[in-house]
């Protein structure tokens, strides 16, 4: 018959058309494995960041950043694009990374984009939950020029490197921060706000092993040659029998 389709069954939709009505840019793979929206983030400061969402089935979201011509950030966490995009009031992924539905801006949290990734979380299955999960808590460098401490999240193997880097170096100042654009005259962070470390027991932990890290495979490497990733990677090795 015409229009029948022949061949394996066809993988159905990951969402309904009332799901995606008037959002804009949106896109389906051909295998139907994942979804691409247009989605953007708002700082006060630099105006909006625009990139590309993709969703994927198996929870997943990545953004790759369209902010401006020269923009090489690809394959960026929610989290990682609100934190890329100079957002002041970042750590609400949900509420401050948007879709445009019908000219507006919605919060990706008010759509049907999250459902498998809350889905994943739920069940435990896929890489959404490890990635998802708190488990180094966030860390200050100060620096050699201004004596200015500068808050370093790590949630992500970037981050994290990012850290560990900054750490190796022995004359680090906030023009070597590599996520925003920082100068010695950009104020430092409040001693109030300082106490918040991103640990999920409590906000204001002090320590523990919810949110302390001492050497874990998104931290350590064996391509680094510093002593802890060293230790690390040969401790690693000697626990397998």
């Amino acid at each position: 018959m015409e229009g029948e389709v022949s061949g394996a069954t066809a993988t159905p939709a990951l969402f309904g058309e009332e799901e995606l009505r008037d959002m804009s840019g949106v896109k389906h793979a051909e295998g139907g494995d994942h979804v691409d929206v247009t989605c953007g983030c708002t700082s006060h400061r630099y105006g909006d960041a625009v990139g590309r969402l993709r969703v994927f089935r198996n929870g997943d979201l990545f953004v790759s950043c369209d902010c401006s011509p020269g923009c090489q950030e690809d394959k960026l966490t929610p989290a990682a694009f609100e934190k890329h995009s100079g957002r002041e009031t970042a750590r609400k992924w949900k509420n401050n990374v948007w879709v445009m539905v019908g000219g507006e801006k919605v919060p990706l949290g008010k759509t049907a984009l999250l459902k498998y990734y809350e889905a994943a979380l739920k069940s435990g299955n896929g890489s959404v939950k490890s990635t998802a999960r708190v488990c180094h808590r966030d860390e200050f460098v100060q620096c050699s020029r201004c004596n200015k401490v500068r808050r370093f999240r790590l949630r992500t193997r970037e981050e994290c490197w990012h850290y560990h880097n900054a750490v190796a170096k022995a004359n680090w100042e906030c023009s070597d921060f590599p996520l925003d654009n920082i100068t010695c005259d950009d104020d430092e962070e409040r001693a109030s706000r300082r106490v918040y470390r991103g640990c999920t027991r409590s906000p204001t932990c002090k320590g523990c092993r919810s949110c302390v890290c001492f050497g874990c495979a998104i931290c350590r490497s064996s391509d680094c040659s510093c002593q802890m990733c060293r230790d690390f990677t040969g401790n690693k090795k000697a626990r397998v029998f």
